[in-house]
């Protein structure tokens, strides 16, 4: 079953909340935890087919349909890969 999140919802996958944005709105198109308790989802977002995880550890990653990504290891570092390859760390 999809479930249309809302626009402001993952704010580190998406900058901002205008709908017109290539993050959102998005669907989940399947998502589970597995047996270490982490969760992922899979996504269809305006750009493309995107991904998400989030383990129990606190990080979190997403590979966005833009071919961005963007991950959070749950200590204060963060990076992000833009589209066209430059990366950008917290």
């Amino acid at each position: 079953m999809s479930e249309k999140a809302n626009s402001g919802s993952d704010s580190a996958a998406a900058s901002n909340s205008n709908s017109s944005n290539s993050f959102t709105p998005y669907t989940v198109t399947s998502s589970g935890t597995n047996s270490q308790g982490n969760h992922y989802d899979t996504r269809t977002q305006p750009a493309g087919s995107a991904y998400h995880y989030s383990n129990s550890n606190g990080s979190y990653y997403y590979a966005n349909g833009d071919q961005s990504t963007y991950y959070n290891d749950g200590q204060g570092g963060a990076s992000y890969t833009a589209p066209d390859g430059n990366v950008y760390k917290k």
